[in-house]
């Protein structure tokens, strides 16, 4: 039986409706206080409608539009969450449309990333793993900004 458009979904649910890892949606919650899902006995998540839509722009932004986690707050503070699901639901920008410090760099100018050297065993969890990435990505669009600065 289909649920309803306005029932709540767990998160095995919505990590399947958004395909992304469940861990990738925990780590959302601790990036984006908008994302607020119930929580009841034992921890279990209950996204709202309004939840599910908010994730799925937050996802269209980050890997459909380049955007880093900080731009996307960014766009938070100062759009609101409304401000923030109209971005995601209009045609993409032109490249002088967006702030060039909301967006990551493009993967030709990225250096590869190696997190476990060849040959070892890996002893972190898939949501380290993850936030590890995230803020490698943070730290190379630092170091893009700081040298546009210097050759500036």
């Amino acid at each position: 039986m289909d649920k309803s458009p306005d029932a709540f979904r767990t998160i095995s649910e919505v990590a399947e409706r958004l395909d992304l890892p469940q861990h990738v949606l925990r780590f959302w919650e601790s990036r984006f206080a908008q994302i607020k899902p119930l929580k009841r006995g034992g921890g279990r998540r209950y996204y709202r409608p309004d939840d599910v839509e908010l994730l799925a722009a937050i996802k269209h932004l980050l890997y459909g539009e380049g955007y880093t986690i900080k731009g996307v707050q960014r766009l938070f503070r100062e759009q609101g969450a409304r401000g923030l699901l109209a971005k995601s639901q209009t045609e993409t920008p032109g490249p002088e449309e967006v702030d060039p410090q909301l967006r990551r760099a493009p993967p030709e100018n990225r250096a590869p990333v190696r997190l476990v050297e060849p040959g070892r065993a890996a002893a972190l969890s898939s949501a380290a793993v993850e936030a590890l990435r995230v803020a490698l990505g943070e730290l190379a669009e630092a170091a893009r900004i700081l040298a546009q600065g210097r050759a500036g």
